[in-house]
């Protein structure tokens, strides 16, 4: 379990604070979610908290980013977590929410927004005098997929849907809402390339998940194989009136694809993962993001060729 706490000012200049509790755990009991990488570690210790005192003060990064920005907004309950747990299009992630303000946006997420939410990371930039101020980045249109609800909260597995650019905050209590609009790559390159660049990673992935599949783990290793469910619903029409703007296209869907963690990965791989999927939040040109999604591709792939193999030698 993390606490998170959060300030924000209103109108009348006072501060307000927040406390978010939430848990993100390994496996859901009795659903089949799918596991969640060691990344999003529930242990304190080893993941601290994000604190932020009562001069805290959250600001939108002023960095520009060259995305394509569509014209339609919407206002959404906005869920904040740390800068080491963000989450891309495509990949699932599943929480247990008990407080009863996060109950209450599970609740508006599911029968007011058709179960959409933006999960967002806190980055740290600086301080101002006395005030620690964050900026909200990397922002992720996330769609529950399933809800088991339990005695004390409820078990919730989300995906990211599609980048998304927070406009406004509305609302601070009982949680954070906020404007937000679609960001999309802008397709500049050739299409027959594109395609055929996304067809390369596809295969790659292909080959990635025959390898896990074979690789044995102890019983309290779960089998890591969430990149061929990314890339199931990367391909998948999806077609909605209420988010049709927010889906980006299916080659940028599948450019996020390989970012999920893979079974018998070392923490220094979780730990560049994290920062390729930072990096490929960044990023503007699909071709450029499937680059990326291969050169991991590549790495997981000779990373868990090199455990089969000594895994047969110790079969002899």
């Amino acid at each position: 379990m993390f606490t998170h706490q959060q300030s924000t000012r209103n109108t009348e200049d006072k501060k307000l604070v927040q406390i978010i509790m939430l848990t993100i755990i390994p496996k859901a009991p009795a659903l089949n979610f799918h596991v969640i990488s060691p990344l999003y570690n529930t242990n304190p210790c080893s993941s601290p908290p994000l604190v932020l005192n009562s001069q805290s003060r959250l600001k939108f990064p002023s960095q520009r980013r060259r995305f394509l920005v569509q014209a339609s907004s919407v206002a959404l309950p906005l869920l904040p977590f740390p800068i080491d747990q963000v989450l891309v299009p495509s990949e699932v992630k599943t929480l247990h929410l008990f407080e009863a303000r996060y109950i209450a946006l599970l609740e508006e997420s599911l029968y007011q927004k058709n179960k959409l939410f933006v999960h967002f990371v806190l980055d740290p930039i600086g301080f101002a005098g006395t005030s620690v101020e964050e900026a909200a980045r990397y922002s992720c249109l996330a769609i529950i997929e399933k809800v088991e609800r339990l005695e004390i909260g409820a078990l919730v597995l989300i995906r990211g849907v599609g980048r998304v650019k927070i406009l406004d905050f509305k609302q601070d209590e009982p949680y954070l809402t906020g404007e937000v609009m679609p960001l999309q790559d802008n397709v500049l390159n050739n299409e027959k390339d594109l395609m055929s660049r996304v067809s390369e990673l596809k295969e790659a992935l292909h080959s990635l998940n025959s390898l896990e599949i074979k690789l044995k783990v102890s019983k309290e290793i779960q089998l890591q194989t969430q990149t061929k469910n990314s890339v199931f619903w990367a391909e998948k029409q999806l077609s909605s009136d209420s988010f049709v703007n927010f889906v980006p296209s299916v080659a940028e869907r599948v450019s996020f694809a390989a970012l999920q963690p893979v079974s018998g990965a070392s923490k220094s791989d979780l730990l560049e993962l994290q920062r390729e999927k930072l990096r490929a939040m960044d990023v503007k040109d699909t071709v450029e993001r499937l680059e990326i999604s291969m050169a991991v591709a590549r790495n997981n792939i000779s990373m868990l060729a090199a455990k089969l193999a000594i895994q047969s030698l110790e079969m002899i």
